[in-house]
């Protein structure tokens, strides 16, 4: 697919040619969804903290006697059921963070990016030769791109203070270079814009990690054969030793018939 390169001013500059299925093959929403909802639960405080009948302050003597004044039994007065007691299944602060394998997280990044840019919600910028921080000029290059009602996330290929500085000012952008990108950082806004340097340093960290594997599967092959060529040198030794036996019968027995 070819996407349209713009410029700082919003003017169409170039093209550039990327194929979705590079990143990834395929997108699986079920690994997309637990890799969210473990950024979701990482970002959870978990500070709350509730008081239980025996911290709240009051007095613990039985209100009045057990029986009758034709009302129900009841003791004390920092009962979880009555106004002012402590609670019942009080919280306690906690953590509820927890974590996916490093490689299950990079694929589930990889296709965030390829599901994004097979739906169209990315766009490309040649560069932004920002020599001081212009919050004007960034607001400027998201009205446009049609974006200045949206979300949006913007990927540079390194941290910029220029770049940061200029876009922290607008409600609902933030700012993320390409090796702090995740899927719940590429998932979460309405359209992404990258830096065509950008984009090229995605696609060149995958091929990277593309390699170490393909050489794991031909650690995996050789291995494979070694363990099938194992039982036949095997079989083959066992044979020369039955045969080597089987000779030195024979002449035992040539001897003592001399």
């Amino acid at each position: 697919m070819n996407l349209a390169v713009y410029d700082i001013s919003g003017k169409k500059v170039g093209s550039y040619d990327i194929d979705p299925a590079e990143l990834a093959p395929s997108v699986n929403k079920q690994l997309l969804h637990d890799a969210v909802i473990m950024y979701q639960a990482n970002q959870r405080q978990g500070t709350q903290r509730t008081k239980t009948r025996g911290e709240v302050a009051g007095s613990t003597k039985k209100l009045y006697r057990q029986k009758g004044t034709g009302n129900a039994r009841a003791g004390g007065r920092r009962s979880g059921t009555r106004r002012g007691g402590g609670h019942i299944f009080a919280k306690r602060p906690r953590d509820f963070g927890w974590r996916m394998p490093r490689k299950a997280l990079q694929v589930a990044t990889r296709m965030a990016l390829a599901a994004r840019l097979a739906d169209d919600e990315v766009k490309l910028v040649d560069k932004l030769p920002l020599t001081a921080p212009k919050t004007a000029a960034a607001a400027k290059l998201l009205g446009a791109l049609g974006l200045s009602e949206h979300t949006v996330l913007f990927a540079p290929e390194k941290h910029d203070d220029n770049v940061w500085k200029s876009f922290r000012n607008i409600e609902g952008v933030s700012v993320a270079p390409v090796a702090d990108l995740n899927a719940w950082s590429i998932l979460r806004p309405r359209a992404i814009v990258m830096t065509t340097a950008a984009i090229d340093a995605f696609r060149a960290t995958v091929k990277s990690r593309e390699k170490p594997a393909a050489a794991g599967q031909k650690g995996v092959k050789r291995s494979a054969a070694r363990r099938t060529a194992e039982p036949a040198a095997a079989e083959v030794k066992s044979k020369a030793k039955s045969t080597a036996k089987s000779g030195r019968r024979k002449t035992s027995t040539t001897k003592k018939g001399e």
